[in-house]
């Protein structure tokens, strides 16, 4: 089949690859346009238009999609299926009629629970054990198109969002190609969303990643999971003249302490401990502002902690 690839970050790249090694013809790439990153601020190519470029497949990179401009291209194609993965931008409604048999795309979660941009974080700041893949028809409203594939996967106890996107990409590569087969054998099937059970994950902020103690310890671990890598799980350690902000890269609730949330209340070799609204959660890996990722120990040999120091209430 003819196939428009629709993507931007790493999460699409497997999808991109997958669907080229199926042996589908990719006339056309479609992703964002270079933006700064880092602490010079250069404008770095996103990794699908690295990965079309290996590929050898054309590449058209625009802050909009939605545009006359890429509509003409997208008609003058005229392609099969337009496959989308982590774009992120809305489609408008010529752009999903573009294709012949349908425009679909990889979602990472079990739809219709987490409809949005961050389902992966959701997923695990919620607690649940369970998550997947899904493969929808696209229409106007975001993730509510039916269902033509899905696939369901454990969340490792200690696994980030980072680690578990990574899974749930190639998941969903796999899926997508399947999909595709069936749309070109015409056996798709496809399976209306229940609106009941739907559910919206949106974008992530970075004020998003600001501990607050004054929650259960269980619920403060997944956060620095769900927020890892990005935006960070952080806190301020409450310092004499300025708070030194921290952003928490491993930890683990507990049971019981006596204490005030924030609070340190136990400092070991390998971990210190910080009170929680119940229990209390157990610190072992730790980045403080302008300084890299470092271990419990460290830390508390660095910056002299010990118990009774507090960190800021978000």
């Amino acid at each position: 089949m003819k196939v428009i690839f629709l993507g931007t970050p790493e999460f699409a790249v497997p999808s991109l690859k997958a669907i080229v090694g199926a042996g589908h013809d990719v006339p056309l790439v479609i992703t964002q346009p270079d933006r700064p990153k880092g602490r010079d601020g250069r404008p770095q190519p996103p990794p699908v238009k690295l990965a079309a470029q290996a590929l050898n497949v054309p590449v058209l990179q625009t802050e909009s999609v939605n545009t006359d401009d890429t509509w003409s291209i997208l008609h003058k194609l005229r392609p099969d299926v337009i496959a989308v993965a982590a774009f992120g931008q809305i489609l408008g409604r010529k752009v999903i009629e573009a294709a012949r048999i349908a425009c679909i795309n990889v979602h990472a979660s079990l739809l219709p629970k987490y409809r949005g941009a961050a389902p992966i974080p959701a997923a695990i700041l919620n607690g649940d054990e369970v998550t997947g893949v899904t493969i929808q028809k696209m229409v106007r409203k975001v993730d509510a198109g039916d269902i033509i594939r899905q696939c369901s996967t454990p969340i490792g106890a200690d696994e980030t969002a980072g680690e578990l996107t990574e899974r749930l990409a190639h998941l969903g590569a796999g899926l997508l190609v399947e999909a595709m087969a069936d749309l070109e054998a015409g056996r798709a099937s496809f399976v209306v969303q229940d609106e009941r059970e739907a559910t919206c994950a949106p974008m992530l902020d970075k004020k998003d990643g600001q501990i607050k103690w004054t929650d259960r310890a269980d619920r403060i671990a997944r956060h620095v999971r769900a927020m890892m890598p990005w935006p960070g799980a952080y806190g301020f350690l409450c310092r004499e003249k300025t708070p030194l902000r921290v952003t928490f890269g491993k930890a683990a609730a507990n049971g019981p302490h006596d204490g005030l949330p924030g609070e340190v209340v136990a400092v070991k070799r390998e971990y210190f401990a910080v009170k929680a609204a119940e229990g209390s959660v157990l610190v072992f890996r730790l980045q403080p502002a302008g300084k890299q990722m470092m271990t419990a120990a460290e830390f508390i040999r660095g910056y002299r902690l010990k118990t009774g120091d507090r960190f800021a209430e978000g």
